[in-house]
Order: C-alpha cells, then sequence, then structure tokens
C-alpha cells in the first residue's frame, strides 16, 4: 500500500530534496527517526509534567498516535503528533491543578480531551467532504504563515527562560546552537542532514567534559539510567466525562485546527506537493490520535512544528521517518530505560537546541508568505500580520469567564478575525516602512 522510491546516497551528498513517496536507504530513514525523536521528546515530555500527566503515556501515545495519522492519511503526509500546549490552560482551569506530582483530577481532563477529539474528527470530516475552501477563505497565507511564525515565537520563552539556571547553562545554550550551526554549515551528507542529532551529540560531550570532569556545572546524572527498568508499562488512567470540562477544554479544537493547517501549508511550501486533498484526513487522524490518548491517560496531541523545523533543515520529507520514529516512541513509552537515556540529556543543551528548532519553526511561517507572495503594500496583510506575531509572542490573554485564552490561541483567533473584519477595506493602500497608518 505504501510504496516508497528508495533514493541512492548520491542524492544525499548532493543535497537534494526528499519528496513524501520517497525515502532513503533503511539505516539513514532510521538515524532521521531517531533525529525526529529527539526533536519532539522535550516538548511532548514537557507539556504532561506541567497537567500532571505521566511523560511515560504521553511518549507511549505520540507514537501510535503518529501511527494513526500515517494510516488515516495513507501515508501521504509527514508529519509527527506530539503533546499539544493548547491544552495546558484549560487543563489545569478544568481540573485546579496546584502545578506539583501528579494530577488528581486527571480523568476529568481526560473526558475533555475526548470531547475535542471528536469535536475536531467532525471538522475534519466535513473539510473531507466539502473540500477546505470554507477555511482558506477565512485563513489564507498571510494568516496562517503568521500562525505558524507565532508558534515558534511564543515557544521561544521556554528555552531562553525556563531552560538555563545559570550564567553556565547560558553558555551552554550557545555552545550548543553553534554546535548545531557548524554542523549545518560545514559537514556535508548524511551528517548534515543530522545536524540537530549530531549537534546535540557534540554539545552533550563538551557538557560532560566542563562538568563530570571539570566541576564546573551540574554534571550529568547517570544513575537514572543505571537503576531504570529495561520494560514496564506506564499506568494508565480511564476518562470521566464532566459538562463543564468539556465544554471548556473541547473549543480547543478550532486552535489544532488553525495549528494543522498551518503545519500543512508549511509542508507543502517546501515540498512543493499539493497536500490539501489530504487536510479533511489529517484533521480526522489528529482528532482519532487525541480521541485514544485521552482514553488512555494520554494528553491531547498535534502536529508537531518542532518536527516540521527538523524537515525544513534536512529537506528530507519522507513519511516512512515517521513510522520509525513512532516505533521508538512506543519503546520509549515502555521502556523507562530508553526513556532515562533521553531525559539524561542535560536541559541546557536540550534548550540550544530548541532555540534552534523554535527558530526554524519562526522561518517556516515566513517562508509561507515568500512562497505565497503575500504583498506586505497592502495595509490588510500588514496589519493582520503585525498584529498577529505581536499578540502571540507577547502572549496576550482575554478571559471568557472561566475561559482564558492566550498567546498562540489569542494569536490564531485574532488573525482569523481580523482578516474577515478589515475585509477588502484597505487593500491597494501602503504603509511605508517605519510610517504610520494611514486613517482615510
Amino acid at each position: 500500500m505504501f510504496n516508497w522510491t528508495e533514493k541512492s546516497p548520491e542524492v544525499l551528498r548532493q543535497g537534494g530534496v526528499i519528496a513524501p513517496d520517497e525515502r532513503l536507504p533503511w539505516p539513514q530513514t532510521a538515524a532521521m527517526g531517531v533525529q525526529h525523536v529527539i526533536a519532539m521528546f522535550g516538548a511532548t515530555v514537557l507539556a504532561p509534567i506541567l497537567m500532571g500527566f505521566d511523560p511515560n503515556i504521553a511518549i507511549l501515545m505520540s507514537g501510535v498516535g503518529t501511527l494513526l495519522f500515517f494510516f488515516i492519511t495513507g501515508g501521504k503526509v509527514p508529519s509527527y503528533l506530539g503533546s499539544s500546549f493548547a491544552f495546558i490552560g484549560v487543563v489545569i482551569a478544568a481540573t485546579a491543578y496546584g502545578g506539583k506530582g501528579p494530577n488528581g483530577n486527571i480523568a476529568v481532563a481526560l473526558g475533555g480531551i475526548i470531547a475535542c477529539g471528536v469535536v475536531y474528527a467532525i471538522i475534519g470530516a466535513l473539510v473531507h467532504a466539502i473540500g477546505t475552501a470554507w477555511i482558506e477563505r477565512f485563513m489564507p497565507p498571510v494568516v496562517t504563515g503568521s500562525v505558524v511564525a507565532v508558534i515558534g515565537l511564543n515557544l521561544a520563552g521556554i528555552p531562553v527562560k525556563n531552560m538555563a539556571a545559570s550564567n553556565f547553562d547560558s553558555w551552554m545554550q550557545a555552545v550548543t546552537f553553534v554546535c548545531v550551526g557548524l554542523v549545518a554549515v560545514m559537514a556535508r551528507g548524511m551528517v548534515q542532514r543530522l545536524l540537530i542529532l549530531v549537534g546535540l551529540i557534540l554539545a552533550s560531550i563538551v557538557y560532560a567534559i566542563l562538568t563530570n570532569g571539570l566541576g564546573l556545572g551540574k554534571p550529568i546524572d547517570f544513575s537514572g539510567i543505571a537503576t531504570a527498568a529495561w520494560f514496564g508499562a506506564p499506568a494508565f488512567t480511564a476518562p470521566q466525562f464532566s459538562g463543564p470540562a468539556m465544554l471548556l477544554i473541547a473549543p480547543v479544537a478550532i486552535i489544532l485546527v488553525a495549528e494543522n493547517l498551518g503545519h500543512i501549508k508549511a509542508v507543502t511550501a517546501m515540498t512543493g506537493r499539493n497536500l490539501d486533498p489530504y487536510m479533511g484526513r489529517a484533521f480526522i487522524g489528529d482528532g482519532i490520535a487525541t480521541i485514544v490518548s485521552g482514553s488512555a491517560g494520554g494528553t491531547g496531541v498535534t502536529t508537531y512544528a518542532e518536527n516540521i523545523g527538523v524537515m525544513a533543515a534536512t529537506k528530507i520529507y519522507s513519511t516512512s521517518i515517521f513510522i520509525v520514529a513512532a516505533v521508538i516512541a512506543l519503546l520509549l513509552g515502555f521502556s523507562p530505560k530508553f526513556g532515562a537515556v533521553i531525559q539524561a540529556i542535560p536541559l541546557p543543551v536540550m534548550g540550544g537546541v530548541s532555540i534552534v528548532v523554535f527558530g526554524l519553526i519562526a522561518i517556516a511561517g515566513a517562508k509561507i508568505w515568500v512562497d505565497n507572495r503575500v504583498d506586505f503594500s497592502q495595509n490588510r496583510n500588514l496589519i493582520v500580520a503585525a498584529i498577529t506575531l505581536v499578540l502571540g509572542t507577547g502572549d496576550f490573554t482575554v478571559k471568557f469567564g472561566g475561559f482564558a485564552l492566550g498567546g498562540i490561541g489569542t494569536a490564531t483567533f485574532g488573525a482569523i478575525l481580523l482578516w474577515a473584519l478589515l475585509g477588502r477595506s484597505g487593500e491597494g493602500e501602503t504603509v511605508a516602512a517605519g510610517d504610520a497608518p494611514v486613517n482615510r
């Protein structure tokens, strides 16, 4: 059913693009799968920790969800599904989570996550039946590009503010992204393709020499790897369906639609392949994956911009890579030993990698503008993009009763509403750089 055309090593040496329906030889495909696991790992683990969920289940469900997505889309859309940050605010609000240890009301949140997945899958069915024109009417390239860019910019504070506890850690973040940059520019062939993985390994070695060897910072703790079991099932949790929690969490589906749409548009722009015919199936796949994840005790999932950033850097879009990544995630979910190895990566090193990946996400949004020739001499485009970027980057938050919308959510809805509100009245008028907008 899934027939990939194998590309020769010569294509790698020449830096050619690997399309979704093509694949590298299996050893290189496996190596790329590992890189995608590392790219998604930090955020996929961080999101459940912030909500009081079991990270092992989140990793396991990310693998299950990615496989479901792959089969539902017919292996045509290169995407990895990981824990969605869009659920954090509403889950905390619905469960009154205090921020430490396991979430005692996780079952209530799971019912809401399942409801969100149902709504998301229904939207996907509508898109599959009648097409994406009605969505694209409200979310043209200037909107989707802004939303994708905001996702990267909004996440920027995580590595910069939360993943460097000391001046030494900040310098190690810098060492890490310099290592990644040097690999990206100076390496060739498969090493260049694995720039994030190789850069991470190099930075971890430097970190170990400076800390474990010279005692300059917090040393890498290998004890967790030694004591962790090779195999062990995570603790699954059954959902509980509560009306208020479901009403609070289900609307997150709109944010997931905007995220997924932006991600697919970004991959379309990068690959030159029209993925619009698979948009409905992508929404359905993401929705079903969220339902399955919530049913087992996992977080809601979404297509991951982190992995799109990896594809943008490597120019490898083969969907076969995501099968490998999903299988590795399944092993991680059932193996505390594998999880301990990844978790032993120093936080500053992971932070440095995150700076690179989140930056690549932001650039992917700008690429949507460039590829679709968005005209920023038109006031409508200029104002929508400008306000969206600041709303998302500044984490602008508004509240509706007990429901709070901030950051990516505010930017997403703001971009859609601004585009509809401004209509065509501003087209044809220009705002010069540095000038104040002209009221006509």
